[in-house]
């Protein structure tokens, strides 16, 4: 059942398995905020179960571009177009948080982004190839991210 993000009462919900549920809780509230300010869109999440195709695309990606698997269980996808971009997120039980933004038009910015909730470690499989800067969110604490350009067409 989907999820609309509420960044004034942030809650758990969905989350509370994870290890970090208030830090990750407030990172996504921090996602909603940001897309709720500049594209007036409204946050909503699933449970990963309940969108595969979501979490297929963001698996795909990461696979052909980076050999990537992440081994944290998802907990909740969303996907969406804003702005002729395409967005999609995955929220980890880990904490991790990961984006894909696509732009539709050939040439526009195509990236992969990685956010790590505060309180959580660097999972092993970004370990050695990503360095992670930190901004600081009322939300959701410290925020370490990091990310890579898409080079393929998916």
């Amino acid at each position: 059942m989907p999820y609309t993000v509420d960044f004034v009462n942030v809650s758990t919900v969905g989350l509370e398995s994870s290890p970090v549920a208030e830090a990750l809780a407030g990172l996504r509230a921090n996602e909603a905020r940001y897309y709720k300010n500049k594209y007036d869109h409204t946050f909503t999440v699933t449970p990963a179960g309940e969108a595969p195709e979501t979490l297929e695309w963001v698996n795909r990606i990461l696979s052909e571009e980076r050999n990537l698997v992440i081994s944290a269980r998802p907990l909740e996808v969303t996907s969406f177009e804003v702005d002729g971009i395409r967005m999609a997120y995955v929220f980890y039980e880990s904490g991790l948080s990961i984006n894909v933004m696509y732009g539709i038009e050939d040439g526009t910015k195509r990236a992969v982004g990685f956010k790590l909730s505060d309180g959580m470690d660097v999972p092993e499989e970004l370990a050695s190839s990503f360095k992670f800067a930190r901004q600081k969110s009322k939300l959701a604490g410290v925020i370490r991210g990091s990310y890579f350009v898409i080079k393929g067409q998916y």
